[in-house]
């Protein structure tokens, strides 16, 4: 029997990016500042064949919230990344991560990016959907979250209701750590109250408290009705991470978010008991194969997985759902509503959202499909706007503003 192979079936011919300037809908806000629009790296991959695919790396606020920026990722891509893949078998996936580990150290996002547009590339080759070469699906879809973010009660409780009624979302997170933690509570509270019964609430607190802090004001937001708690402590403590989750036990879970992006830093956590959930993102992974390293440890660690977002576009919502969906069942669902955050959109339809959960896609590829026009209505180098990403004014707003 002859074994079928893809070895020098889909040599790279061409790598493009180019950041797209989109504003969002409202205000995004949280503990290091807010957002009035996203900035997404858009790569496109062809093979000389002549399929492209797609990816996107997309940081929340430019560099605040992690070392890359936009331009960083671009430059990346650009200088360092795409000339060590042209010509290379597009099929051999591991090889070119290690060809661009050995080009560029670091730059998790830039890679993430350039692996998602060679998944892609690939998988409309061969007319498959991009999860028949990431291990499987295991879900056909995923609860979706949405994050309560504006900083006002009446307006957030707005948007959870709406969002209720029309069947999107039941899980709710909330964004904290900008005022001070007693006013948090307050209003995490005040929605809690709103939401009773009909929804499940989690935080947010982007690092933003110091353990001591943590250890005080958690177990108030737990009896607000709060049962998932997201990276309460800088990265580095992740002995306060392993103490909040000791002593908060059964009453709520602690979900690691920057603390865990390699497998290394998976393995640290695990080791120390530090947390229950890992909150998985593509981006700062660095791609989908180590998305599902990241996941493979905390399976065998008995830690459950959260799909978070980036706040990407349908691209990397869809490249993201499709690993999230060849994972594990002791998940806590995903928050891919990226797209909705967005005034317009870059693919011609997005995911489809039914009955409270976000439904995979299964065309060829990530299953979207890229308007053209619309990358170059919102491409940064025709409209001409400036790299500014995020007011950091808006940090310690008030709910009323």
């Amino acid at each position: 029997m002859k074994v079928r192979t893809m070895q020098g079936r889909f040599p790279i011919e061409r790598i493009e990016a180019r950041i797209l300037d989109i504003p969002t809908i409202r205000p995004h806000k949280l503990s290091f500042g807010s957002i009035s629009r996203q900035s997404p790296v858009i790569v496109q991959l062809w093979l000389t064949h002549g399929t492209s695919g797609f990816g996107e790396a997309a940081t929340i606020g430019g560099p605040s919230w992690n070392e890359e920026s936009p331009e960083s990722i671009l430059h990346a891509i650009h200088a360092y990344l795409a000339p060590v893949l042209l010509g290379q078998d597009g099929g051999c996936f591991e090889t070119a991560l290690a060809r661009m580990d050995a080009a560029c150290k670091g730059n998790a996002f830039a890679k993430s990016a350039v692996e998602m547009a060679l998944i892609d590339a690939v998988a409309r080759s061969l007319n498959l959907p991009a999860w028949q070469l990431l291990g499987g699906k295991r879900h056909q879809s995923l609860p979706l979250a949405w994050t309560l973010a504006s900083g006002d009660v009446h307006r957030d409780l707005e948007e959870a209701q709406l969002r209720l009624e029309q069947k999107r979302h039941r899980i709710f997170k909330m964004k904290i750590g900008a005022r001070p933690p007693a006013q948090d509570v307050a209003h995490v509270t005040q929605i809690a109250r709103g939401l009773e019964g009909r929804a499940t609430l989690t935080v947010d607190v982007n690092q933003a408290w110091d353990g001591n802090t943590a250890r005080r004001y958690l177990p108030q937001l737990i009896d607000a009705g709060v049962t998932l708690i997201e990276q309460p402590v800088a990265r580095w403590n992740v002995e306060a991470l392993k103490t909040l989750t000791a002593t908060l036990g059964d009453r709520a879970s602690i979900m690691a978010d920057e603390t865990v992006c390699t497998p290394q830093d998976a393995m640290v956590l695990a080791r120390a008991q530090a947390s229950q959930v890992f909150s998985l993102k593509v981006a700062k992974h660095g791609g989908l194969l180590r998305t599902r390293q990241v996941a493979a440890v905390a399976e065998a660690a008995d830690i459950g997985w959260y799909g978070g977002t980036m706040l990407e576009t349908s691209i990397g919502s869809a490249a993201s759902a499709h690993v999230f969906c060849t994972l594990g069942a002791q998940h806590h669902g995903c928050e891919l509503f990226g797209p909705q955050l967005l005034v317009d959109d870059i693919v011609t339809q997005r995911m489809a959202i039914q009955d409270f959960a976000l439904q995979l896609p299964d065309g060829p590829g990530f299953g979207v499909e890229v308007d053209l026009a619309q990358l170059d209505r919102f491409d940064r180098a025709r409209t001409g706007l400036t790299p500014v990403h995020i007011d950091l004014g808006q940090r310690a707003a008030s709910p009323s503003t």
